[in-house]
C-alpha cells in the first residue's frame, strides 16, 4: 500500500461541506498553495502523533518536521504550510501517523 491523495476543499462564502475520511497507515499527501489546513480528529482511546514532513533544512541544515501530538478524542487543525519547507517536488505536503485506528483527516484551502 501507498500513501494516497487527499481532496482540498476550497472555503468560500458560500460555504463548504464539512466531513473527513480514514487516514491511511501509509500515509496521506495533498496539494499546497501556502493557505492549506489540514485537519485530523482522533476517535481511538489513545494519544497519536502526526508529522507533517519538511522538506527544508534550516540555516544549520536540521530538518525540522512538525509533530503534533491529538489526544484521545481530540479534533486539530494544523497549517498553514510554508510552500518553500514543506512542498515536496510535486507541491504537495507529506503526512505520517503514529496510528490510524479510528483517525480520520481532511483538507480545506481558503484561496
Amino acid at each position: 500500500m501507498a500513501a494516497t491523495e487527499l481532496t482540498v476543499n476550497l472555503i468560500t462564502t458560500s460555504g463548504v461541506a464539512y466531513s473527513l475520511i480514514s487516514a491511511n497507515a501509509d500515509g496521506n499527501y495533498f496539494d499546497n498553495n501556502g493557505y492549506t489546513f489540514f485537519v485530523i480528529s482522533n476517535g481511538g482511546g489513545s494519544p497519536i502523533t502526526v508529522t507533517i514532513d519538511s522538506k527544508a533544512t534550516c540555516n544549520f541544515g536540521e530538518d525540522h518536521d512538525i509533530k503534533v501530538s491529538v489526544e484521545a478524542g481530540a479534533t486539530k487543525i494544523i497549517g498553514p504550510f510554508n510552500v518553500a519547507r514543506f512542498n515536496d517536488a510535486e507541491g504537495e505536503v507529506n503526512v505520517t501517523y503514529s496510528d490510524v485506528s479510528s483517525v480520520t483527516v481532511g483538507v480545506w484551502r481558503l484561496y
